[in-house]
């Protein structure tokens, strides 16, 4: 079993992450969380490629980030169609994945300066979570990270039926805080996602603008 603890230590975050439009004020916060919240891409990356080469399928790196927020399911289900592939399970093949990742679970930490974002409005505005991961997947890696007890609404992909770039897992967290959408701010780290948060009306934050050289 991983011991991680409490809380990790995080940086000052980018006054451009920081202030991102001076005209808006939000009411609740709501942040995706792989490549988020947390740095967990790389992780999956290695994960997906010990699966794959298990079981011959073809995906390369750059498609992998292009479908970042896509559920595992959904995109062992479009690989299998695509590659004719019909002896491969989705729901088998996508509980091997995430015991692979969970193997390398030590070696994730936060992507500090959305931490610290959320570090300064916890108990100020309500904040919750809108990921394309599975709940336990979800709920394990904020637990690591310290920061569960922040969010008082972690939605993920068993809470919707429309996935992102759909609108409805962040309409879903909005619902969920009490908050109308176009009061709502949010974060996310992929193309998709942020098809999502400007479907769903709510202000957004592209991170990978402020915290990536």
């Amino acid at each position: 079993m991983i011991t991680a603890p409490k809380c990790w230590p995080v940086r000052p975050a980018s006054p451009k992450l920081r202030r991102v439009r001076s005209d808006f004020v939000p009411h609740a916060l709501i942040f995706d969380c792989d490549g988020t919240l947390a740095d967990t891409m790389p992780i999956h990356w290695r994960a997906w490629q010990e699966v794959t080469g298990r079981h011959g399928v073809h995906f390369p790196e750059d498609r992998f980030y292009a479908l970042g927020g896509v559920p595992t399911r959904d995109i062992v289900r479009m690989l299998a169609r695509e590659q004719g592939r019909t002896d491969i399970d989705p729901l088998q093949f996508a509980r091997e994945k995430e015991e692979a990742y969970f193997k390398l679970f030590e070696h994730i930490g936060p992507v500090e300066e959305v931490v610290a974002i959320a570090r300064e409005h916890h108990g100020k505005l309500p904040m919750g979570v809108a990921s394309g991961g599975s709940k336990h997947a979800i709920t394990k890696v904020l637990t690591h990270l310290g920061i569960v007890s922040w969010f008082g609404a972690i939605v993920t992909n068993e809470d919707v039926v429309n996935q992102k770039p759909a609108p409805d897992i962040f309409l879903e967290a909005a619902r969920r805080l009490g908050v109308a959408p176009h009061l709502c701010r949010a974060f996310e780290d992929t193309d998709l996602g942020m098809q999502a948060i400007r479907a769903a009306g709510m202000d957004a934050v592209d991170i990978r603008h402020h915290t990536r050289p």
